[in-house]
């Protein structure tokens, strides 16, 4: 792993900083990006000097921001060896009642998801293709069955259909291509409704993305479901 460049997108929390913590530790520099870094800033310092981690303020939504951030990368430290498109958000829907979010808030859930993982994809492949490198897409155990009303898991539907077409894609570059189904994970923004349910830590999910990507480059480990004990498959 040694001087390997492992960006990460949301990294101001959960998932993402937690991430950034074991890839620290396991030798990588880090370019580490949320819309807004004033926190993601302090956490970052924690984490080794400019030298060792750059934080950025990029949001995924917008495919410029990420070309030329990855463009910059490149440019500056030479190479682009692991991105984790793990930028992502939830808000509460239903399709027959007033309940949750009004659909005029649901258009953001669905540009950062969607489009998000997509953009980061096609910013960082042509430099991964250079490197030999990986990608890590942060999708959901709700990506795989059905949640009523729930137009967050239709969003984490399409990142499993998205995976899988990136995948087949880049056959034959040497990239390889994970995609991570987290159950339920304390990240700070979990419904009233599901407190009680047993959770996943940010570091449980952190540890399967390091797993993934410290595999020699003959193997590819295309999907990681992973839940906490006790979490009923269709929740």
């Amino acid at each position: 792993m040694g001087e390997g460049v492992f960006l990460i997108t949301g990294a101001s929390r959960g998932i993402g900083l937690a991430t950034a913590q074991l890839a620290a530790e396991a030798g990588y520099r880090l370019v580490l990006t949320a819309r807004d870094i004033g926190e993601l800033a302090e956490r970052a310092a924690r984490l080794g000097g400019p030298d060792r981690v750059w934080v950025a303020s990029c949001d995924v939504r917008a495919w410029e921001q990420l070309a030329a951030l990855v463009g910059r990368v490149e440019e500056e430290w030479g190479r682009l060896d692991v991105v984790f498109a793990n930028a992502g958000t939830s808000v509460v829907t239903s399709f027959t009642s007033s309940q949750g979010a009004p659909p005029s808030q649901w258009s953001d859930m669905v540009l950062t998801n969607v489009c998000g993982p997509a953009f980061t994809a096609r910013a960082a492949l042509p430099a991964l293709i250079r490197s030999g490198g990986h990608l890590v897409l942060t999708g959901s155990a709700a990506g795989r069955g059905v949640r009523p009303g729930n137009l967050y898991a239709a969003t984490k539907w399409a990142v499993t259909g998205l995976a899988q077409a990136i995948r087949a894609e880049c056959v034959g570059t040497g990239v390889r291509v994970t995609l991570v189904q987290p159950g339920l994970t304390d990240t700070g923004g979990i419904p009233a409704s599901r407190l009680g349910d047993p959770k996943l830590a940010p570091a449980d999910v952190a540890r399967a993305v390091l797993y993934a990507v410290s595999q020699p480059s003959t193997v590819d480990v295309n999907e990681i479901l992973v839940r906490p004990a006790g979490q009923d498959a269709y929740r």
